[in-house]
């Protein structure tokens, strides 16, 4: 089987149980996104390969840690050897922070507006960094909203200005205004993403209530504008319900504007509770719809520096996993 078959499968499943030697070290929480307010994640890797699951006692999947972050993967029928990647902060490599951990809006998918999350004081973020800097390459933040998109906005950017200080790339992945793209660039930011989230206006509308689908396209073409392609990144949730043809088609868009599409396999909480997760054979569908878009538009995954397409965990990236 290759990675690619796999990693659909694994993704489609999107949880394994852990057994075997204690594996602390190895387990990634989340504050920000679906998964938030779980149980935790690792990472297991195949060669230069990584996927990311949840930890699930009734999964499908079993993964057993035999010590030091070697570790097997059972799944049908077959075992695969790897190991645990220890994260640096919520994934491997990055320190990926999420400033805010609690949101004004309700977007169906995410379940941090159910939660009592904090934000983040710029001195405990400082200390984050420092605390893993001699094992991570860059820094990614995302962020909730705590009263409003503005005042949040300006309270990323102060965190940036401090974070200068680790001389890291950094990328960042926040809800926008008109111009958030300018205020980011003027503080040395690498990389943007902000989210589509949903293929077409009309399901975003349902799933994002109160935010604005076409104000998330205009900062997109601004920041390619300043970023350059390549740069600028957005997630689109597969299976909130679009057609293949639809999602398609926000690949094309989002391509040919120079934008790299995240496609991110649905993971069904909050409001999103028993939706299935897309199938591993829709996701190498649209793997293969991706890689043909992106090929043709002159961009590759494989020049990013930061955030998810870095990671991969929880994505087929064309150019990662082939």
């Amino acid at each position: 089987m290759q990675w690619e078959e796999l990693k659909a499968r694994l993704l489609e499943a999107g949880s394994a149980r852990l057994s075997g030697e204690p594996a602390d070290d190895f387990i990634a929480k989340s504050t920000a996104g679906p998964g938030a307010g779980g149980k935790g994640s690792v990472f297991f890797a195949m060669g230069g390969h990584r996927v990311k699951l949840a930890l699930n006692p009734a999964s499908p999947v079993e993964i057993i840690h035999r010590g030091d972050g070697i570790a097997d993967l059972y799944f049908g029928g077959r075992l695969i050897s790897g190991r645990l990647l220890r994260p640096g902060l919520h994934c491997p490599d990055q320190a990926f922070i999420t400033v805010t951990g609690r949101c004004i809006f309700s977007c169906r998918y995410c379940s941090v507006p159910r939660l009592s999350g904090k934000r983040k004081t710029v001195e405990e973020i400082m200390d984050l960094v420092e605390s893993v800097r001699h094992r991570v390459s860059t820094i990614s933040l995302t962020s909730g909203v705590l009263e409003s998109i503005e005042e949040e906005e300006a309270y990323v950017c102060e965190v940036i200005d401090h974070l200068k200080f680790f001389g890291l790339p950094i990328g960042v992945s926040i809800y926008p205004i008109d111009h958030t793209p300018d205020k980011l660039r003027a503080l040395g930011v690498a990389e943007v993403k902000f989210n589509l989230e949903a293929a077409t206006p009309d399901l975003f509308a349902t799933v994002c209530p109160g935010l604005d689908y076409d104000l998330i396209w205009r900062v997109l073409d601004r920041s390619v504008e300043l970023f350059g392609k390549g740069r600028v990144f957005s997630n689109v949730i597969v299976g909130l319900g679009e057609t293949d043809e639809e999602m398609e088609a926000c690949i094309d868009k989002l391509t040919s504007h120079g934008v790299i599409p995240v496609l991110r396999p649905l993971n069904p909480v909050a409001g999103c509770a028993g939706q299935p997760r897309p199938t591993a054979a829709r996701l190498q569908k649209l793997f293969a719809k991706h890689s043909y878009a992106l090929s043709r538009n002159g961009l590759d995954t494989g020049s990013a520096l930061t955030m998810c397409t870095v990671c991969g965990g929880c994505d087929l990236v064309p150019g990662r996993d082939e």
